[in-house]
């Protein structure tokens, strides 16, 4: 039996590898402007991701290559050259939203396939045609979609693949056609340098041209201030259902300019979701409590099991993100012999340990710390904190350089955590 895939994002060569070491069966990426997300395109150069690709590849999982931007006529020379070099490094595909460039790769790059973008906005069977038929092979849907809809689109064109956004940030607008940004600082959307605006808070104001008065409307706080601010889409309790229809090959999560800890924890449980499933077995409340250890802005299950008009609660007019349940204090390097601090650390704090899957930890009690495991959970205590440069701190704080030495070994971008605070919940950081 064909699996579903889990396809993570990498917004850098660290959070590739993380996605992959901790369930990812595939990855997305880019380098460059021509992929929808600038800023995580330019955490990579080909050489990075030539080595982010070997890594993937080494494991036996696939890299997706973001060529998702839409182009003005003075980059399309440069765009062609960005083709071909990208198909020098022999990803797995390449995703693409326009149906120009998507005819340009399938003639200048044949061998390399090709996955249509959510940004080309397909909700019916009459698109998907046009597109299957110029060489689209994965269909990325839209977010809107209804299962339903995917579903007739798999059985109507069955060689077509259909991946779906299960976990991520959700636009205000229809799939990215947003021009708020664009107005208010110049950043286009689908050229990749989004601001973000639908985020920030607004206020209201009632004119009278005639006699050029200006009111503020007041709100009572809390009400309306984010009048854009859509959730995050969470569908984590839902795998069931989608995986029951049986017309979806891939779950995607989004998220390339999110955090390392955010590439662990989303890989770890969507991977955790999909093995349950295969094993005949569910556990909702366990997925969503690792997921809401993350930052977020709330969370909705969106469109694909709900229709739109069936529900109204996917805008979070309160406050634009939120504390999670946990704050993440450290990761471990690459080495595996010392963490860096991410937030603060003393002499005998507990930590909760997160590793990547399938790795194995080893208890110890030595003069450097102890980790043991309690119900299955793995904790560090630091007896002192001493620096790879044999320094011993009496305590790390984020902004810290200097490596930490493990009282053991530890896998890879393994990472410690600590719950919340209630000072830390009550403030909702800003973006």
């Amino acid at each position: 039996m064909k699996k579903v895939e889990l396809l993570s994002p990498a917004g850098n060569l660290e959070k590739l590898k993380i996605a992959i070491d901790y369930g990812a069966d595939a990855v997305y990426g880019g380098v460059s402007h021509f992929s929808l997300r600038i800023r995580s395109g330019k955490e990579f150069d080909m050489q990075s991701f030539k080595e982010g690709i070997d890594y993937a590849h080494e494991r036996g999982k696939k890299v997706y290559v973001t060529i998702n931007g839409f182009p003005f006529n003075s980059q399309l020379s440069l765009l062609k050259k960005h083709i071909l070099k990208m198909a020098e490094l022999k990803p797995d595909a390449f995703i693409v939203a326009t149906p120009g460039v998507l005819a340009l790769a399938h003639k200048i790059a044949p061998q390399i396939p090709l996955h249509l973008s959510t940004q080309a906005n397909v909700m019916n069977v009459l698109d998907a045609q046009i597109y299957y038929d110029m060489g689209a092979r994965r269909i990325i849907v839209a977010r809107e979609i209804s299962l339903k809809d995917a579903c007739e689109i798999k059985r109507e064109i069955p060689d077509l693949e259909i991946e779906v956004f299960v976990h991520g940030s959700m636009c205000f607008a229809y799939s990215g056609r947003c021009l708020i940004s664009t107005l208010q600082s110049g950043r286009v959307p689908n050229r990749g340098s989004c601001a973000n605006d639908c985020r920030f808070p607004y206020e209201l104001y009632a004119a009278n041209p005639d006699t050029g008065t200006l009111f503020r409307l007041k709100e009572d706080p809390g009400i309306g201030t984010y009048i854009m601010n859509s959730k995050d889409l969470n569908l984590a309790s839902h795998m069931k259902e989608i995986l029951d229809s049986g017309c979806i090959d891939s779950v995607k999560i989004e998220g390339r300019t999110k955090t390392s800890y955010y590439a662990a924890i989303t890989a770890k449980t969507y991977r955790w979701a999909l093995d349950d499933y295969y094993n005949g077995v569910s556990n909702p409340k366990a997925y969503q409590k690792e997921l809401h250890t993350m930052q977020n802005r709330g969370f909705t299950d969106a469109y694909l099991i709900n229709r739109p008009f069936e529900k109204n609660d996917d805008q979070n007019l309160d406050y634009t993100m939120m504390m999670g349940t946990h704050q993440v204090t450290g990761m471990v390097v690459e080495d595996g012999k010392y963490f860096m601090c991410k937030y603060k650390t003393f002499p005998q704090d507990t930590l909760e340990i997160v590793a990547p899957k399938d790795t194995k930890i080893e208890e110890v009690d030595n003069e450097i710390g102890t980790v043991t495991c309690k119900e299955g959970t793995y904790y560090i205590t630091f007896k002192q904190l001493l620096a790879k440069n044999a320094k011993v701190w009496e305590s790390v704080h984020s902004g810290n350089v200097n490596p930490i030495t493990l009282p053991t070994p530890l896998p890879p971008y393994t990472f410690f955590r600590i719950p919340a605070s209630d000072d830390m919940m009550s403030a909702p950081p800003k973006i």
